[in-house]
């Protein structure tokens, strides 16, 4: 495999993990935006984890 390609695979999702924390962030602070945002957050955020522990 390519390093460069490697490489802008864990870019781009630490990018995309970035973009949802900052959704979550500017969700409005009510139950169901409270309980949306903590799956969103959770699954938005996991590709660049199990990512990068592989």
């Amino acid at each position: 495999m390519n390093d460069n390609k490697k490489f802008d695979l864990e870019d781009r999702l630490i990018d995309f993990a970035v973009l949802i924390i900052e959704l979550v962030e500017s969700l409005p602070n009510t139950k169901s935006a409270n309980h949306l945002g903590g799956q969103l957050l959770r699954s938005g955020t996991s590709p660049s984890l199990n990512y990068w522990r592989s």
